[in-house]
C-alpha cells in the first residue's frame, strides 16, 4: 500500500485548513478549565470559529455557550455542516472518530499533539479528508500570523 509512509503535515494544508474551516467539532470537549480542550475551544471560538463540543457525557448541557453533543453523528442531526473535526482523544479512539468524520461529510481531521493514529491519517486521506496529526491549531494560528477563518468564498 502506497500510503504506509510516515505522514507528515503540510505546512500548506495547516495554513489552508484554519483558513478555510469556519465550523469545528471539538470531540474530547471538557468543562474542566485546567485541561487542554478546554483553553483550545477558548481559543478558537475567541478567534471566531464556530465550535460544536462533542462529549457523551455532557450530551445536551452547554460548555462555554455552545450546545454539547455526544457524537459526530448528533451533530448532523441537527444540521450542521462540519469542516473540520478537532480530535482531543486518545489515538486508540481515531479510526472510530474518522469514520464518523467521513458520514457527516467533513472536510478535515485534526489531531491534537500526542494524538498520532497512521491507521486514522490514511483512512481520512483516502476518503478525501485533509488531515494534520500532533499540531494543535491554538499554537498554529499563531506560528502562521492567522487571524480566524477567512469568509467564505463564493464557490464558481
Amino acid at each position: 500500500m502506497s500510503t504506509a509512509a510516515a505522514f507528515t503535515n503540510s505546512e500548506e494544508t495547516i495554513r489552508k485548513v484554519l483558513e478555510t474551516s469556519q465550523t469545528i467539532a471539538l470531540v474530547g470537549a471538557s468543562a474542566k478549565p485546567e485541561r487542554p480542550a478546554h483553553h483550545v475551544m477558548q481559543f478558537l471560538l475567541d478567534k471566531g470559529y464556530n465550535v460544536i463540543p462533542v462529549n457523551p457525557g455532557m450530551e445536551g448541557k452547554e460548555l462555554l455557550g455552545q450546545k454539547v453533543y455526544a457524537n459526530l453523528s448528533s451533530i448532523n442531526e441537527d444540521n450542521h455542516s462540519v469542516d473540520m473535526v478537532d480530535i482531543f482523544r486518545n489515538a486508540a479512539a481515531c479510526p472510530g472518530i474518522v469514520d464518523e468524520a467521513i458520514a457527516i461529510g467533513a472536510k478535515t481531521v485534526w489531531m491534537q499533539m500526542g494524538v498520532i493514529s497512521q491507521e486514522a491519517a490514511t483512512k481520512a486521506q483516502e476518503a478525501g479528508l485533509e488531515v494534520v496529526m500532533d499540531r494543535c491549531p491554538k499554537v498554529e494560528i499563531p506560528r502562521l500570523g492567522l487571524s480566524g477563518p477567512s469568509p467564505p468564498e463564493s464557490s464558481l
